[in-house]
């Protein structure tokens, strides 16, 4: 499927550029039970950042979920070393913009954590994210080590334990920030799979099953926030993408605390049905995270 045919596939089902076009049925809001905050915001029309100050303001604030003294760990996409405005990492100015709000809210520390594919010190350099989150005071967490994990019981179908980065074990707060795109075996890495990048061997899902093997790490440590960066994205030979042509414009972005309704919403935008990629689903069905979008309150925002 090329670009064009991508767009076009997108828009025949509703999404058109975003999330803010869900097919009828798929709006929510209607009919839900009155809260304070919207369950799931989606914005377009912005940078990322700028998308990111209006979505974080009409959720609640990021004192909603990082409070004085804290120790907050933001999980990007960062594991490729690729220049930035490559959608195989996420956006090192949003990347910044979340950790500049969190220091704001009088976080003690904002780590940046990611155990990249690729050789860890050209990633971090290459994306530009280390030197961005930097640049407001957050710091970067060596990833590349054994000695940084800790092997810790999950209790899941497949994943019985796992090792897992020390700063995911010590945080207050975790917050994934994933770039939206097609992975050639989870069908797409969006906040969920995100998390992969906080264990040390990524081969044992592949051996135990990649799919079940996503939705059990959920049980040790859910996000406490999801912000998917949706500006560009990578709609096939994912997960590093291959060439121009891989990449579409959707211009978007999605903010939510439940991780399995920030995936859900977000593979809609790759033209994926409610319930059609199996990790999703599986988190779902053991009360991880809500996947009926229809009963929860959405709020869409054009910047």
């Amino acid at each position: 499927m090329d670009r064009r045919e991508f767009i076009k596939k997108t828009a025949a089902i509703g999404i058109g550029a975003g999330l803010l076009f869900l097919p009828k049925g798929l709006r929510g809001a209607a009919g839900a039970a009155a809260q304070e905050y919207p369950d799931l915001v989606a914005l377009r029309g912005g940078l990322p950042e700028a998308m990111f100050d209006t979505g974080i303001k009409k959720i609640g604030g990021i004192g909603r979920f990082v409070r004085k003294g804290q120790t907050v760990v933001i999980k990007p996409n960062m594991s490729w070393d690729v220049s930035p405005g490559n959608p195989a990492n996420t956006s090192p100015a949003l990347v910044a913009q979340i950790a500049r709000h969190c220091r704001d809210a009088g976080a003690k520390r904002v780590v940046i954590l990611d155990h990249s594919i690729e050789y860890w010190e050209n990633s971090r350099k290459s994306s530009g994210i280390g030197e961005a989150a930097e640049g407001v005071g957050a710091i970067y967490a060596p990833a590349e080590k054994e000695g940084y994990y800790q092997k810790v019981p999950v209790g899941g179908a497949r994943l019985k334990e796992t090792s897992i980065h020390e700063s995911l074990l010590e945080c207050d707060v975790l917050i994934s920030a994933p770039v939206l795109k097609h992975h050639g075996g989870a069908g797409v890495s969006i906040s969920a799979k995100n998390l992969m990048g906080c264990v040390w061997n990524r081969r044992e899902y592949h051996s135990q099953g990649l799919q079940q093997c996503i939705s059990d790490f959920l049980r040790v440590r859910k996000p406490d926030l999801n912000v998917v960066d949706a500006y560009r994205v990578i709609t096939r030979n994912g997960p590093r993408g291959g060439s121009p042509s891989d990449v579409a414009d959707l211009g978007s972005l999605i903010i939510s605390p439940d991780v399995v309704a920030a995936d859900t919403a977000a593979s809609m935008m790759l033209g994926r049905k409610q319930g059609e990629i199996e990790h999703i689903r599986l988190a779902a069905e053991i009360g991880l995270g809500r996947m009926d979008l229809a009963n929860l309150k959405i709020e869409r925002i054009t910047l």
